[in-house]
């Protein structure tokens, strides 16, 4: 009875301390943080957060407090960013004070700070630097990594014509074919399409990906400290991306000249081999539904195709020049496809005046790219898919500093070159040889995402490819 009543009076002293320091940490900073809702102890804002759409949650406290406000994931302090304007401010005007990484649990679970797109400060820089000029030096941005790219065009090609038209659902077609690309970089080599490993590969980081978009992916994110000791969805996507730092390291075991840091060199290459295939595999698949939901958009990129390059020949990514639609269709397919709708969390590396607000060192911040890609100040009808977005009145393709979804500032994706080549030649190789056809007429095509967490997930669907 006694060692119950200790114990009961312990765990109550402990919560009333965890109580003040939480109001003691609020008070604080009050007056200097930008405004936002009042967070409670241990849970922040939780109540006033929707899991299930976080984007939608956190846009919609911003009506309240404006485009630059406070928020508590959990113990997390965040500084949300909306709009073009306060994206550019933070990401370019002041792209030091805002170049350190924030967290993203899931990912964090596994790299723990190494690797090049979740580390941050020196190790940052260096792992950066180290990884533009390896990319160079194996062809990105050269006419030997479009010949590549064109290559597994031909694979993409030849599968598609073996399924005669049948319905098939594109996911692992897809990504497939661009995560070859990046294989033959960073492994020097390709994969089968029938092989079982890589179809492995390619279901854990499917699976992981889009852990990151769920409602669990994003309770995750405010209170890991403790779900990542409970069973749960979450030990799924532990296991998939064990499996992918477990393959990538007996890649590079084979690699004899290898004598850079092992732990920043396996990740660094999980983190090109990840991003290099989920991101664009999955802007493709939505681009694909986008196309026959607008089967006139299709129409009409097909006519420029035929016209700029024929039948005769392969694509290549100098015909862009001369297909503005073509390059406006790709453009509005990122934009509304809004793959990284918060952005990858950024961390103030000092304490930061930012407008009226003065942000405490190690803060974290959401950019929140989704509200730059639907900035109305840009974009007549941000909730349509229009490519008259990226179309001037003459029908030539115009630019948008709104258009940013690779980032900006001194953390943008250096893989946009690469991205933006593979996603105008395979696309343009796929529609000169074949129409898409759904089970669905268009107006029943229901084009809003899945799930929308860290990612955006389009819906799932199937499909026809027939031969032009």
């Amino acid at each position: 009875m006694l060692a119950s009543g200790l114990l009961l009076v312990t765990v109550l002293a402990f919560l009333i301390v965890l109580v003040f320091m939480s109001v003691w940490k609020q008070r604080k900073f009050s007056g200097k943080l930008p405004p936002g809702p009042t967070p409670l102890p241990f849970i922040g804002n939780y109540l006033q957060l929707n899991t299930e759409q976080m984007y939608n949650s956190l846009m919609k406290i911003s009506e309240r407090y404006g485009p630059v406000f406070t928020i508590y994931l959990g113990p997390r302090r965040i500084v949300v960013l909306c709009g073009q304007e306060a994206v550019k401010e933070a990401l370019v005007d002041q792209a030091e004070e805002f170049s350190g990484r924030g967290e993203q649990a899931t990912f964090d679970w596994l790299f723990k700070g190494y690797g090049v797109a979740f580390s941050s400060g020196e190790r940052a820089k260096q792992l950066r630097r180290f990884s533009i000029a390896t990319l160079r030096d194996f062809g990105v941005g050269k006419r030997g990594i479009e010949e590549r790219i064109q290559e597994e065009a031909g694979f993409l090609l030849e599968t598609f014509r073996k399924t005669n038209g049948a319905l098939i659902d594109p996911t692992f077609y897809l990504s497939r074919t661009v995560s070859n690309v990046i294989s033959s970089i960073v492994f020097g080599d390709r994969f089968d399409y029938e092989d079982k490993e890589f179809l492995s590969l390619l279901r854990m980081m499917l699976g992981s990906f889009q852990f990151t978009a769920t409602s669990t992916g994003q309770l995750y994110e405010m209170f890991s400290s403790v779900m990542k000791h409970l069973p749960g969805p979450q030990q799924q996507a532990f296991k998939e991306l064990q499996g992918l730092e477990d393959f990538i390291t007996k890649k590079e075991k084979k690699n004899p000249n290898t004598e850079f840091y092992m732990k920043n060199l396996v990740l660094t290459t999980l983190n090109l081999f990840f991003a290099g295939t989920e991101t664009v595999s999955t802007t493709l698949r939505y681009g694909f539904l986008l196309l026959m939901k607008h089967p006139d958009v299709e129409a009409k990129v097909q006519e420029e195709i035929d016209r700029v390059i024929g039948k005769n020949r392969q694509p290549k990514y100098e015909d862009r020049l001369k297909m503005p639609y073509t390059e406006a269709v790709i453009h509005e397919i990122q934009r509304f496809g809004d793959m990284i709708p918060m952005g990858l969390a950024r961390r103030v590396t000092k304490d930061t005046k930012f407008r009226d607000f003065l942000i405490p060192k190690g803060t974290e911040v959401f950019p929140m790219l989704g509200s730059v890609l639907r900035d109305p100040k840009f974009f007549s009808n941000p909730k349509d898919f229009n490519p008259n977005h990226f179309l001037d009145d003459k029908g030539q393709f115009k630019k948008s500093d709104a258009f940013v979804p690779f980032s900006i500032g001194k953390r943008y994706c250096f893989g946009e070159g690469l991205a933006r080549m593979e996603l105008f030649l395979f696309l343009t190789n796929i529609l000169q040889n074949f129409r898409f056809r759904s089970p669905q007429a268009p107006q029943d095509i229901d084009v809003s995402p899945r799930l929308v967490g860290f990612a955006t997930i389009p819906p799932n669907y199937t499909m026809s490819f027939l031969s032009r």
